[in-house]
């Protein structure tokens, strides 16, 4: 059965929060720092991974995701990322 991954990555450099959601977070991390050549992630590198939750279907996933985009859920990544996890 596959794990779906929401994950949110801080871009040191320039101060941006990424927040995603994957069935394999490994290969999303090098598409977010060296493979991919277009797209909004491309310009922030490099990104640092500071946040991950594990969900068993791709809609509580999709759902989670929705809910760290939200000003809250910015506000608590922020946090985390200031106090150093």
């Amino acid at each position: 059965m596959p794990m779906f991954t929401v994950y949110a990555l801080h871009s040191p450099s320039f101060q941006k929060i990424y927040i995603g959601y994957s069935s394999d977070l490994e290969k999303r991390m090098l598409s977010h720092n060296e493979l991919s050549n277009k797209g909004w992630t491309l310009r922030y590198r490099p990104w640092t991974l500071v946040y991950t939750e594990q969900f068993t279907s791709k809609a509580e996933a999709m759902r989670r995701e929705k809910e760290l985009k939200s000003a809250k859920g910015r506000e608590f990544l922020w946090n985390l990322i200031r106090t150093g996890g």
